[in-house]
């Protein structure tokens, strides 16, 4: 994606299943288009309770989420629901309807959303239920590596050294998370790299081309 289309971009909906879905699938670009004017909406569909490890408070990810989004300068445009983590499935018409009504309320003109090849089952249902609310909008569907046995990468979004910079500062605000491997700053960079490579550029992420409109 070239700095020029960017600018055709107003309003960016970012769609995470969990707190930090967003930020580590897609951290760089968020900070590129915010970096570009982009009116960025962040909307999380779990704050994840029953996976906060041992020693930290209940709602210690959600606290997270909120610092987080405040350090990107998005806490007003974060939107966040209660649904039960990993089980997404069992509520898929609620969590249909509630993005219909963002649908109707954002009319965002790109969202980013988990692939069509993520195994994790809240990432498939925002997924299936994201791709027919959105379905007369510019969908790309994120990069997890540790969620995808495969990965259809036929979209990319060059970075600069700075935005895969705020993505690390922006992933290091998650400290329940810290002993994922993924959250390394060694990870996050290698594979921006790598994505990079892959277009002869210095800094990539990767996405899957769900739907575009021309």
């Amino acid at each position: 994606m070239s700095d020029g289309f960017i600018q055709n971009i107003k309003k960016l909906l970012v769609l995470g299943p969990h707190p930090d879905d967003g930020e580590f699938s897609s951290g760089g670009t968020i900070a590129k288009m915010l970096e570009s004017g982009v009116e960025v909406h962040y909307a999380v569909f779990s704050m994840c309770e029953k996976s906060v490890p041992a020693g930290y408070e209940p709602d210690a990810i959600k606290k997270e989420l909120i610092a987080a989004a405040k350090f990107m300068g998005i806490e007003h445009n974060l939107i966040m629901y209660n649904y039960e983590v990993r089980c997404f499935p069992e509520h898929r018409q609620s969590i249909l309807e509630d993005l219909t009504a963002l649908e109707r309320r954002l009319k965002p003109d790109l969202v980013l959303l988990p692939s069509s090849a993520d195994v994790h089952q809240d990432h498939k249902t925002i997924h299936e239920e994201g791709v027919r609310a959105f379905k007369n909008t510019c969908i790309l569907g994120y990069e997890m590596p540790w969620n995808n046995f495969t990965f259809h990468s036929n979209m990319y979004v060059a970075l600069e050294e700075r935005h895969v910079q705020k993505k690390i500062e922006w992933i290091d605000k998650y400290e329940t998370q810290k002993f994922r491997y993924y959250s390394s700053d060694e990870f996050v960079n290698s594979l921006s790299k790598l994505r990079g490579i892959q277009i002869r550029k210095p800094y990539a992420e990767a996405f899957e081309m769900i739907r575009w409109i021309m």
